[in-house]
């Protein structure tokens, strides 16, 4: 791990916004694929599964606000962040104006969500490795939802809809690759790829558990 004041970091000078970061340095790979059939559960109740997307995407954005609070010490990774809760937020008010169109609702609450709460047990107690732990997490959800929403556009028969989700697959696969790069600039490859390959066999477990209803997750 690279201390603050102490060595120079791995990645210098200033980190571009989310959708600017090129190359990645690679992709998460899930341990398991969503099976194809999933899909149809959220075409039948198409309008609840726009609802929760909102949901995913408003807690996104938030999530995101909370990591910079609680690391002022990794300066590195605080500009990408608010980038990327801008970026979310953006997502969720394309979201909304669709629900709007659809005269769907806005939930009151943030509808559970079960598979991350899941995830989020699996974080450990020490600082650093929460740190790790949460970034490493919020890579494998970026890329389960980038494998879902490519899923979901090549189901959809609306063009627009298919083109909106075609191209939310393209930003949560680059989100994904975002937060395996904030990871390698404080932590060890090698610590990095272990950690990733434990969390996502558990990512693999949780998912096949879970029973399929009109959500993202």
């Amino acid at each position: 791990m690279v201390e603050r004041g102490t060595h120079k970091p791995k990645v210098g000078g200033s980190i571009p916004p989310a959708a600017r970061i090129s190359p990645p340095l690679k992709r998460v790979e899930l341990a398991v694929k969503t099976d194809p059939q999933w899909v149809h559960t959220l075409l039948e109740r198409f309008d609840e599964f726009l609802a929760d997307h909102a949901d995913c995407e408003r807690k996104a954005s938030a999530m995101a606000m909370r990591l910079v609070a609680k690391c002022p010490d990794k300066p590195q990774i605080i500009p990408p962040l608010i980038d990327l809760a801008i970026e979310e937020l953006t997502h969720f008010r394309q979201v909304y104006a669709l629900m709007k169109r659809r005269g769907v609702p806005l939930a009151q609450s943030f509808i559970d969500d079960p598979y991350v709460n899941a995830l989020l047990k699996l974080l450990r107690s020490g600082r650093e490795e929460r740190l790790l732990d949460h970034l490493l997490i919020l890579a494998l959800v970026e890329s389960r939802g980038a494998e879902r929403f490519g899923i979901v556009s090549k189901a959809l028969k609306d063009p627009e809809l298919k083109e909106f989700y075609r191209r939310l697959y393209a930003a949560e696969v680059k989100h994904g690759s975002l937060f395996l790069r904030l990871a390698a600039l404080y932590f060890a490859p090698g610590a990095v790829s272990r950690r990733l390959r434990e969390l996502a066999a558990e990512e693999g477990r949780i998912i096949e558990k879970l029973p399929w209803r009109p959500s993202l997750h």
